[in-house]
């Protein structure tokens, strides 16, 4: 007997189908009125159209066994269950019964749409474990899940289920991570329960000469909530930094790991264990100016720190370049970008920095705006404001200003200032707001 079922199709339409197939199936197929019971044992399940999943777990996730006693509406049932799960996006399925046994056949096309799955908290699992567990009870689930379907569900599920076996309390759940608006990126499961703390960082296998500048930075993560994607965050932001000022460009802090170092019933205290592998270390070759033409080289050099046949050091590059944009900024060239090249030979491992500078146009000062405070305090501000309308702008002048002033009226410090800068393109000015907000 052949069935067919597309998850596009409405449940009449499925129904109507399957009734079609049952009626060719037996008009076209002369089948013995009578069978032995052993006719009806699952005896074979093929699985054929997957690019992404192994048919030994298509065939587990059917839930049916083999030895079992089937029918046709426990075929139908397995074809709603892979349907359900969001990982296929058209099911078939059709099957022969003998004498010797029933053997099924699936065919299957899978859905488009996978993204991870990310854990935030599951410290009591080591990745490997969490991974072998989950696929043990869920034999569509590789780290992946679809957008669509219950498969998420499931290992939410799972997850309660693995708590529960190891005695943790808390709730197992997930929320779906994208941007605003935007279609779905990841699933990123967590508990909700006691707090799991962390109680030390560890770089396993640094090079000694970094250890202590890595231990000094991860100390103020002491002590705070754990979670994976923050702990990520702290890596990117704070530990590599000290490879890339010395010229391991490839330099990777691995995954965290996280091993529960005491738990009680009131808390869980975890240790990070990072595993540094710097790789090779590279040196500057070369650093060009070009683009430059208000500013001559010889006044932009001097604001360059890094040295040709050092250790390139990627964080000063980027530090150099933001002084570049401010110098310009100075001079009134608001608009004026530095686009960075980097040409890097791993042969030779040697980098080569280009920087092409856009000075663009000159801009000039505009209409000052200030806020907050009461109409005696704005008159003076705009009395000491020094750059008149026409003046050519510069970019540091707001926060001197602002600087100067509090040193003049001391009670400005018990006020909170933001500084607002308004490029306007068509007439090449910049109207400043400063806004006074007191402090809470």
């Amino acid at each position: 007997m052949v069935f067919l079922v597309n998850r596009r199709n409405s449940f009449f339409l499925l129904c109507c189908l399957l009734a079609v197939s049952i009626v060719l199936a037996q008009t076209s197929k002369s089948a013995p009125k009578e069978l032995p019971a052993s006719a009806y044992q699952l005896v074979a399940i093929k699985v054929t159209g997957s690019q992404r999943y192994k048919p030994e777990d298509i065939a587990a996730a059917t839930e049916l066994q083999l030895g079992q006693t089937v029918h046709e509406d426990d075929f139908r049932g397995a074809v709603r269950v892979l349907g359900d799960s969001g990982a296929f996006s058209d099911v078939a399925f059709s099957f022969d019964y003998s004498a010797k046994g029933t053997k099924g056949e699936f065919r299957v096309k899978d859905s488009a749409d996978f993204v991870p799955a990310r854990f935030e908290n599951f410290v009591w699992f080591s990745d490997h474990d969490l991974a072998d567990q989950l696929h043990a009870r869920i034999p569509l689930f590789h780290g992946e899940l679809p957008i669509r379907g219950n498969l998420a569900d499931q290992v939410s599920l799972a997850l309660q289920a693995m708590l529960i076996e190891e005695k943790v309390e808390g709730r197992a759940d997930y929320i779906r991570v994208g941007a605003e608006g935007g279609p779905t990126e990841a699933f990123e499961f967590s508990i909700t329960g006691g707090p799991i703390t962390i109680r030390d960082v560890q770089f396993r296998g640094a090079d000694p000469n970094l250890l202590p500048l890595l231990q000094a930075a991860a100390q103020e993560l002491n002590g705070k909530e754990y979670s994976r994607s923050t702990i990520r965050a702290a890596a990117e932001k704070k530990f590599l930094r000290f490879y890339l000022q010395r010229g391991y460009l490839k330099a990777v802090l691995g995954d965290p790991e996280a091993q529960v170092a005491k738990r009680d019933a009131d808390e869980t205290q975890v240790d990070v264990i990072f595993h540094p592998n710097p790789g090779a270390q590279y040196k500057l070759a070369a650093l060009t100016l070009a683009g430059n033409k208000v500013l001559p080289t010889d006044a932009l050099r001097p604001l360059i720190h890094t040295h040709i046949g050092d250790p390139v050091n990627v964080i000063q590059v980027e530090a150099d370049v933001a002084a570049l944009q401010r110098l310009y900024g100075t001079r009134g060239y608001m608009t004026a970008a530095i686009k960075t090249n980097r040409e890097v030979d791993d042969k030779t491992l040697a980098v080569k920095y280009d920087l092409a500078i856009s000075e663009g146009d000159i801009y000039t000062m505009g209409e000052l705006d200030v806020h907050g405070l009461d109409s005696k305090a704005t008159s003076q501000l705009q009395t000491d404001w020094a750059l008149r309308t026409g003046d050519t702008y510069s970019s540091d002048y707001p926060q001197q200003f602002a600087e100067r002033e509090e040193k003049k009226m001391p009670w400005l410090g018990d006020w909170n200032i933001s500084i607002h800068e308004s490029l306007n393109p068509k007439d090449k000015t910049v109207d400043v707001t400063l806004r006074y907000d007191p402090r809470n």
